[in-house]
């Protein structure tokens, strides 16, 4: 299948332009109507949106989170990527191999990854930031099951 390296939240955004794009005249797709709601899941229960009209093209067909929104310890991460550190772990900074192919496909070397230390948790926990090269921030509190794109 030529889309198997593509997110499926992707896919579902493309699907739906596809649909509406061949449905032209309908109710719904035309010009003058509300905007029907994004294929991928809001998250407002999480503090996430979509972010379609205000998230940039890095971050199209992902949830997104405000960075304001994200858990305090995510918070300071990222005020700590911003100075360069010091950060509480070793393999903060270090590269971030995507193996999980969730991100958008780049060069190895790319992506880094810092830790968000999750209270009552005796190792590093689940929670990661994880920067790109263009300037992305990517946020994920399952162990890199899902992320949500960073507006900052």
């Amino acid at each position: 299948m030529i889309f198997r390296n593509v997110p499926r939240s992707l896919l579902r955004v493309l699907g739906a332009l596809f649909l509406c794009a061949a449905l032209a005249g309908a109710a719904g797709c035309g010009g003058t109507s509300a905007p029907a709601p994004p294929a991928a899941s809001s998250g407002a229960a999480t503090g996430a949106s979509s972010g379609v009209r205000d998230a940039p093209g890095w971050a199209a067909g992902m949830a997104t989170v405000r960075a304001g929104a994200l858990p305090q310890q995510a918070r300071e991460v990222l005020a700590l990527i911003d100075k360069g550190g010091p950060y509480a772990y070793r393999q903060d900074g270090t590269v971030f191999g995507n193996f999980e192919k969730v991100l958008p496909k780049q060069k190895r070397g790319y992506y880094h990854e810092f830790t968000v230390r999750t209270p009552g948790e005796r190792d590093r926990g689940a929670r990661r930031i994880v920067t790109g090269g263009g300037g992305e921030f990517y946020y994920t509190d399952d162990h890199y099951q899902t992320f949500k794109a960073v507006l900052r």
